[in-house]
């Protein structure tokens, strides 16, 4: 699902405009980067958590020539699925 799905299914099921469930979309969406922005954990109960992930220097390796070279650290967004989200994924979908 796309963002602009995302934004028609909302307008569809609480009966606003398409316009106003887009920028909710976008308000949350916004408002979630800049925490992993800012560093912060985000926690949505029953769904999951969205965290960064720091991962060291390293070696690598450039498969193409085989040439060695040095990985900066950096700083990814993680996402973990919550229980029970978990739990529904594994039931599939309810007919």
């Amino acid at each position: 699902m796309t963002k602009s799905e995302l934004s028609i299914k909302l307008a569809a099921e609480k009966d606003i405009t398409e316009k106003v469930a887009e920028q909710i979309v976008g308000e949350i969406f916004g408002a979630m980067a800049e925490a992993l922005i800012h560093d912060d954990r985000i926690e949505v109960r029953g769904f999951g958590s969205f965290t960064n992930r720091r991962y060291e220097a390293r070696a690598g390796r450039n498969p193409k020539t085989g040439e060695s070279l040095k990985v900066k650290s950096k700083l990814n967004p993680f996402f973990k699925t919550g229980l029970e989200l978990r739990a529904r994924i594994l039931a599939g979908p309810q007919e």
